[in-house]
C-alpha cells in the first residue's frame, strides 16, 4: 500500500503563523508594559491587583504557551523536555500572580468596606483563578507519572492543553471586564482603550489557534 506524502501548506500560511505568533510576543509585553506604568505596583494596595493579574494572564501564561509554538516559539531549539521544565516554571508564576493579585484585591475591599465580587469582571476572576489553581494541580501526575493511574500520558498531555486553552480564555475575558472598570476607563483615553482591549482578544485568537492545531495533530497520530 502506497502513503502518499502530506501535501506541504502553502508558504503564506506559515508566514501568516509566524507573524502572528511574533504579535503576540509584542502584544503580551507591552500589555503588561502599559498596566504597570498605569498602576503604578506599590503606590497603594489596590495597585497590586491589576499589575499582577496582567503578569499572570498577559505575560507569564502567554508566553508558557508560545513556548511550544512551532513558528515562533523563542525557546526553539532547545528539547521538548527542557520546553516543559520552563513552562512549568512560567506556570507556576502564572498561579502565584494570579492568587497574589485576587488576595491584594480582596483586602483592599475588605478595608474600604466594599461588597467583594458584586461585577462580572469579580466573579469571572474569581472563577479564572480557581480553574487556574485547579488545572495546575491536575497536571501534577505530568511531572509524576506514578499520580496517572489508569490514565495514559498521552491522554493526559492531551486534556491538559484542552483545559489550558479555557483556562487562557477565562484570563482573556477577565482582563477584557477589568478594561471596563472605573480604574482603567478614567486612566485612558478612547484610541487607547480601544487598542488594549484588542491585545487580549487578539491574544486569545492566536493562542486558540496555536493550542487547537497541536490537539488536532495529536489526535490524528492517535487515530
Amino acid at each position: 500500500m502506497v502513503h502518499k506524502e502530506p501535501e506541504s501548506e502553502p508558504w503564506f500560511h506559515g508566514f501568516a503563523r509566524t507573524g502572528s505568533a511574533v504579535l503576540a510576543h509584542f502584544i503580551c509585553f507591552g500589555f503588561t508594559a502599559l498596566i504597570a506604568v498605569l498602576s503604578g505596583p506599590g503606590s497603594s494596595l489596590f495597585s497590586w491587583h491589576p499589575f499582577l493579574m496582567s503578569l499572570a494572564f498577559s505575560l507569564f501564561m502567554t508566553e508558557a504557551i508560545l513556548l511550544f509554538s512551532p513558528h515562533a516559539s523563542p525557546i526553539k531549539k532547545l528539547s521538548h523536555k527542557t520546553k516543559g521544565q520552563i513552562h512549568k516554571v512560567l506556570q507556576g508564576l502564572c498561579m502565584s500572580c494570579a492568587v497574589l493579585g485576587l488576595a491584594a484585591i480582596f483586602y483592599n475591599k475588605s478595608l474600604n468596606g466594599k461588597p467583594h465580587f458584586s461585577s462580572w469582571h469579580g466573579r469571572l476572576g474569581l472563577l479564572t483563578v480557581c480553574v487556574v489553581v485547579a488545572q495546575s494541580l491536575a497536571a501534577l501526575p505530568l511531572s509524576f507519572p506514578s499520580l496517572a493511574k489508569g490514565w495514559s500520558l498521552a491522554k493526559l498531555k492531551y486534556y491538559h492543553a484542552v483545559s489550558g486553552l479555557v483556562v487562557y480564555l477565562l484570563g482573556s475575558a477577565s482582563l477584557l471586564l477589568g478594561l471596563c472598570s472605573a480604574w482603567f476607563t478614567a486612566s485612558v483615553r478612547d484610541f487607547t482603550w480601544f487598542l488594549s482591549a484588542l491585545c487580549p482578544a487578539l491574544s486569545a485568537l492566536i493562542i486558540m489557534n496555536q493550542v487547537s492545531r497541536a490537539c488536532m495533530a495529536k489526535k490524528r497520530l492517535q487515530s
